[in-house]
């Protein structure tokens, strides 16, 4: 029988790879995740991460090991890892990078209805894209090159990861715009006649009912 997965958000893994080191409380959890930039890594929503906790401690994942106060500060409860947290850390850390997953980013939800702009829209919002994508890189890299001179690698591959995947974007939308800068993108004419004269070329009609229909 299959093992039922009993946690299902990737903060919940951020908090299980952070007291795998040692126990801490929630509050601190938070600190060591931004000042890693877990943030960067997966989608986190921080004012779920006190839900996320009790619902690891529920399931005997972490356990309640201490709880203080300082001064004014609200009471702080101190969390560890549990065996039991500590095999759910590993087995899930396999599945994520053993198994391939397709996922769908904002940018290939543009894409798919692209043919909704016109040509020349399309081409100046693509390179507005590419601008952007080529300063938050050149920032990217001067910060990989600022942390891999005090971090072991380890612990920096994800960030070359991301890195790789939006220099390949990059690289991509610029062939993109080169193709409809020069006219060379198969079909331009036809996408730009249909935007100006509101008729769907005919080499177009035939594929679109074809689609409808399949579907």
């Amino acid at each position: 029988m299959a093992k039922r997965r009993r946690v299902g958000n990737l903060l919940a893994l951020a908090v299980l790879s952070v007291l795998v080191e040692r126990p801490r409380h929630p509050y601190e959890i938070a600190a060591v995740l931004r000042e890693r930039g877990k943030d960067q890594d997966m989608p986190i929503k921080w004012g779920s991460l006190y839900t996320v906790v009790a619902n690891l401690e529920r399931h005997g994942l972490l356990a309640a090991v201490a709880s203080g106060r300082q001064g004014r500060r609200p009471e702080r409860t101190v969390y560890r890892i549990t065996d039991a947290g500590r095999a759910e850390l590993v087995d899930w850390t396999r599945e994520l990078v053993a198994v391939p997953e397709r996922e769908h980013p904002r940018f290939e939800a543009g894409l798919s209805v692209l043919g909704a702009l016109h040509p020349a829209e399309a081409t100046e919002l693509l390179r507005r894209r590419l601008d952007r994508l080529t300063e938050q890189l050149d920032a990217q890299r001067a910060a990989l090159a600022r942390h891999a001179r005090e971090v072991p690698r380890l612990f920096l591959v994800e960030a070359e990861y991301d890195l790789t995947v939006r220099e390949a974007e990059a690289t991509w939308v610029r062939g993109l715009l080169d193709e409809l800068t020069t006219g060379a993108l198969p079909g331009l004419a036809a996408w730009r006649a249909w935007h100006e004269t509101g008729a769907m070329p005919p080499e177009w009609a035939e594929p679109a009912e074809r689609g409808t229909e399949e579907h």
